[in-house]
């Protein structure tokens, strides 16, 4: 059954705002150095950093993907139709909201995810962060709200990075990971946009998200749905995440380590997983759902899309069924924390099909190759990293 005129011309309109503002890229110059008007505290909180040792006192080794409170955060705080001024860092901590607030009472809320890379020579490298502020602000446009600036974006980040240095995990230990956060926090009763926003960042080193799993098990979810037309699936609003839990939590009780959504409309064609792109090969072409509406357009999606053609592979964005996948050679995810992880076994319905994995798997020649950009171990020909310092 095909979409409704409505509903299409709603997805139509999400899709188009993100080529908008992906299009903003190509005549945007972002530099490493804020804007004079831009700086806040983070000089001396840099002079303070040079007193503390180089890294924190964790356990590389061991460092898993959860939270490990770091020493600052940044925020910055907005009203209603105005436009976000100077923010500032303060020691992490907890922040303090109304009962009231937007965010707690209609899920009026956006967040993003980057990381921080420490070179074998030092350096710390961004992953193209624009892209990130580029996704938040049209997240912004569809939960109406204000958001900061591309360059106020970035120079958060940046100071974010700087004063959490020593957080940032020795090279091929893990990454920083960023979490910059866009909420209603004013007070509101009525079903409304909230007075005011506030947009903060924290960080915390983080290692693998899949750490000890070889691949992905992942099981075909036809009754619960992550998102319809004409919703919030293509940004990444928090109102996304915790309506897949109960999907999850069955799926894993079962064995699985994960679980792949169809589309809502007729339930035969793959869109996404929990929280990460999903790519099916077979032969010489790759395939990854299109973005409509309903699929987050990943960063890391997007490059490995490049990277991949770059090796000569046809990328073909488009609707996927199951059918595909279940007769694919290979099949592998990509995200931000999962950065490209192969899939193992996928169970649909009565039916488990394999893939390849391991040594000479494209999963494998991708992630080596992007993770190689991202860590500065390969030429970034793309200018894709930014380095600050």
């Amino acid at each position: 059954m095909p979409p409704s005129p409505a509903l299409q011309a709603i997805s139509e309109s999400v899709v188009q705002s993100f080529r908008r503002c992906s299009a903003l890229i190509s005549r945007l110059k972002f530099a490493a150095m804020p804007s004079p008007g831009l700086l806040t505290n983070s000089d001396s909180i840099q002079s303070h950093d040079a007193d503390h040792e180089k890294y924190a006192d964790v356990n590389w080794d061991e460092l898993e993907f959860g939270l490990v409170p770091t020493d600052y955060m940044y925020t910055m705080k907005c009203s209603k139709g105005d436009e976000f001024s100077q923010g500032h860092l303060t020691p992490y901590g907890n922040i303090e909201l109304s009962p009231s607030a937007g965010v707690l009472n209609y899920g009026q809320g956006l967040f993003e995810g980057l990381k921080a890379n420490r070179t074998e020579d030092g350096r710390f490298l961004l992953f193209r962060p624009e892209e990130n502020a580029l996704r938040m602000k049209m997240g912004a446009e569809r939960m109406c709200m204000p958001s900061p600036s591309p360059w106020q974006f970035l120079d958060a980040v940046k100071q974010t990075v700087l004063a959490n240095k020593r957080w940032v995990p020795p090279t091929g230990k893990g990454t920083l990971y960023l979490r910059p956060l866009l909420i209603g926090s004013g007070s509101v009763l009525g079903v409304g946009p909230a007075p005011e926003y506030t947009f903060l960042i924290f960080a915390s080193p983080v290692g693998s998200y899949h750490k000890g799993l070889a691949a992905l098990n992942l099981y075909v979810e036809d009754k619960l749905h992550r998102a319809t037309p004409g919703g919030t699936g293509g940004v990444k609003s928090i109102t996304n995440y915790s309506p897949v839990y109960l999907a999850q939590k069955q799926a894993r009780a079962k064995g699985f380590s994960d679980v792949l959504f169809v589309d809502s409309l007729t339930g035969k064609n793959i869109e996404e997983i929990t929280a990460c792109n999903i790519f099916i090969l077979k032969g010489n072409i790759i395939s990854t759902p299109t973005i409509h509406g309903t699929v987050l357009p990943g960063i890391t999606r997007k490059s490995i899309i490049d990277i991949a053609r770059d090796f000569g592979y046809q990328v073909e964005e488009r609707v996927i069924p199951v059918e595909d996948l279940l007769e694919a050679d290979e099949a592998f995810c990509t995200g931000t924390a999962v950065v490209v992880t192969p899939i193992g076994a996928v169970t649909y319905q009565d039916k488990r099909v394999e893939y390849k994995t391991g040594k000479g798997a494209l999963s494998q020649k991708l992630y080596e190759t992007i993770t190689g950009i991202q860590t500065g171990r390969l030429e970034d020909k793309k200018g894709w990293t930014m380095e600050i310092n």
